[in-house]
C-alpha cells in the first residue's frame, strides 16, 4: 500500500534567510580533508558524475566515445569507479544503450522540450514516453517556468506527476533553473512542488543559462530535502548541475551533502554531479594522489 502524503498549500512555503544560507555554504568550503579521505571523496564524486552531451551537433560516434569515457575513466589508474550516468537526447538513447550493455552506468535522457520546457504538455509526455520506450533509465525533465512565475504551482505540480506517471520505472530528475527562478524563497517553493509531485531527484539547473549551480542554492535544495525526509520519510535525490569543475568544488559539494543529509546521500543513487567537465579535473587529482604528480592532460579525453 503507498504511503498518502499531504500535500501542502505551494503558495505558503518556508522563507528562507538568505544571509543565513550564504554564510552556512560558505563555512563548508573551509573543511580540512586529510589525506585518505580525500582520495575517498574524489573516487566517490567520479561515481557520481553524470556525464552529458546536448548538442545539436551530437552525433551517434560522440556519444559512443562518451560512453566508453564513463566506463573506462582512465585505464593506468587503478580502481577507479565508473561514472553514474550518461546524459543525452531522446533521439540517442537507443545508442547509448547499446554501448554500455553489460555495464553499471545508467543512461539519462532530457525531456520536456529541454531546455526551456516551452511546449504543450501533451508533447511532453511523449517525448517522455519516446525516450523509455528507446531504453532511458533516467528522465531529466524541466518545469514550466513560466506557469511558474505566473503562481499557476498547480499546473507546474500537475505537469510533473504527469511526466513521472509516463516515466514508468524510469527514475525522475526535475531539473527547476534556478538560474532563472530569481530568489531562494522561489527555489524552495520548486523544490517542495516538485517532490511532493513525485520527483525522485530535483536539480538545479540545465547547463544552458548562468547563473547555474551555486552552493546557497544547492544547500537551499538539501534543507528542502531534509524536510520532506522529517516530514514524510521519503528520500530524495539531489543533482546540482552546471558550474561546478574542479575536484576541490565537489568535495566541498559532497561536505555539504554530509553535514545536512547525512550519510545515507553519499552514494550515486542520492546524488548526482551534473559537470562533464569536472570528471577530467577529478582524474588529475586522483593521478596526482596515486603517483605524486599530475599526469599531462593529454592522457584524458575530452569527451
Amino acid at each position: 500500500m503507498s504511503k498518502v502524503i499531504e500535500i501542502p498549500d505551494f503558495r505558503h512555503t518556508p522563507t528562507v534567510d538568505k544571509v543565513g544560507v550564504e554564510e552556512r555554504a560558505s563555512r563548508f568550503t573551509k573543511r580540512s580533508i586529510k589525506k585518505e579521505a580525500k582520495m575517498q571523496g574524489l573516487k566517490m564524486a567520479l561515481n557520481m558524475i553524470d556525464l552529458t552531451t546536448l548538442e545539436g551537433s551530437d552525433t551517434p560516434g560522440k556519444v559512443k566515445q562518451m560512453c566508453y569515457k564513463a566506463m573506462h575513466l582512465h585505464n593506468s589508474i587503478p580502481g577507479l569507479p565508473s561514472t553514474a550516468a550518461v546524459c543525452v537526447y531522446p533521439s540517442l538513447v537507443k545508442v547509448a544503450k547499446k554501448t554500455l550493455k553489460g555495464s553499471d552506468v545508467k543512461v539519462a535522457a532530457v525531456a520536456t522540450a529541454f531546455p526551456a520546457g516551452q511546449a504543450p504538455s501533451d508533447v511532453k509526455i511523449r517525448d517522455t514516453k519516446f525516450a523509455v520506450e528507446e531504453g532511458a533509465d533516467e528522465i531529466d525533465m524541466v518545469i514550466s517556468r513560466g506557469k511558474f512565475h505566473s503562481g499557476d504551482y498547480n499546473f507546474v505540480f500537475d505537469e510533473i506527476a504527469a511526466v513521472k506517471e509516463a516515466c514508468g520505472k524510469a527514475r525522475l530528475k526535475v531539473i527547476l533553473e534556478t538560474g532563472e527562478l530569481g530568489t531562494y524563497d522561489k527555489v524552495r517553493r520548486a523544490s517542495d512542488i516538485a517532490m511532493y509531485a513525485g520527483a525522485d531527484f530535483i536539480k538545479t539547473s540545465t547547463g544552458k543559462i548562468s547563473p547555474a549551480a551555486t552552493m546557497p542554492v544547492t544547500l537551499v535544495m538539501l534543507e528542502a530535502i531534509r524536510d520532506f525526509y522529517y516530514k514524510n520519510d521519503i528520500m530524495i535525490g539531489m543533482k546540482p548541475a552546471g558550474g561546478i569543475r574542479t575536484a576541490k568544488q565537489a568535495l566541498h559539494y559532497l561536505v555539504m551533502v554530509k553535514e545536512t543529509l547525512g550519510n545515507a546521500w553519499l552514494d550515486n543513487h542520492w546524488f548526482r554531479f551534473g559537470a562533464s567537465s569536472l570528471a577530467n579535473d577529478v582524474l588529475m587529482q586522483i593521478a596526482k594522489q596515486t603517483y605524486g604528480n599530475y599526469h599531462s592532460s593529454d592522457y584524458i579525453s575530452n569527451d
